[in-house]
């Protein structure tokens, strides 16, 4: 697969490692030369120029480009780029970076952007998780289906300790899709008893999340912690 980074920072320079690490075609565009000539970017391709100028994006032969993920630490930079990439270049799948929460409402389809991801949503949402036994958290939202991406730590009065995963009737377009247990991961099959303190997985519409949380938390511990980032 071939994906273009916009941006050599830090951010940008850690995720194309990662990328090149497991087979990628990484190029990376950047306006500072210093930037793009370090060696952690060894095996990735470079182009130096302002990543919101067309000529730029051209010379990065974009229409052969699966994915531009935006990750300078620009909102502004990151937000025209992403919207040239997606109408100008028709690149399939656009990942932008959002460096400020208050311009995470901008980071949508309207400018191009399928997935937008907030830092500082992130940390909250793991740091939600951590302390977080007997309350849903939202860790992901599907932006066009509605759908999120949902963890619960069931307590030891959770109502559903000790029943078998087959003999719950979960709300309808809901399903569990992992349990955390043990340092181990288990995928859920109907015969899988439920234990305190493990750790759930569920896809769920987010119209049923109350229901889900009536079946799984106990009355005075009801409740729902917002989501981190979204697709």
């Amino acid at each position: 697969m071939r994906i273009a980074i916009a941006g050599s920072g830090k951010v940008g320079r850690a995720l194309a490692k990662d990328l090149i690490a497991n087979g990628h075609k990484v190029l990376m565009i950047d306006q500072d030369p210093e930037c793009l000539n370090r060696d952690d970017l060894a095996g990735a391709e470079t182009l130096l120029g302002d990543v919101c100028e067309i000529s730029i994006l051209e010379n990065a032969n974009l229409p052969n480009t699966d994915i531009l993920v935006a990750t300078t630490g620009d909102d502004k930079v990151n937000l025209v780029v992403s919207l040239l990439a997606k109408t100008e270049f028709g690149v399939g799948r656009v990942v932008a970076r959002v460096n400020h929460p208050k311009n995470e409402w901008l980071f949508d389809e309207s400018w191009g952007i399928d997935v937008a991801v907030s830092t500082p949503q992130i940390l909250v949402a793991l740091v939600e998780e951590a302390v977080s036994v007997g309350d849903l958290v939202k860790l992901f939202t599907f932006r066009k289906s509605g759908i999120d991406l949902v963890e619960i730590t069931l307590a030891e009065d959770s109502p559903v300790i000790g029943k078998r995963i087959g003999s719950i009737q979960w709300p309808t377009d809901t399903a569990p899709v992992s349990i955390l247990r043990d340092n181990s991961v288990l995928v859920p099959t109907s015969d899988n008893t439920l234990e305190i303190g493990d750790e759930l997985l569920f896809v769920a519409k987010q119209e049923q999340e109350p229901e889900l949380i009536s079946l799984l938390c106990r009355v005075s511990e009801r409740g729902t912690h917002n989501s981190v980032t979204q697709e």
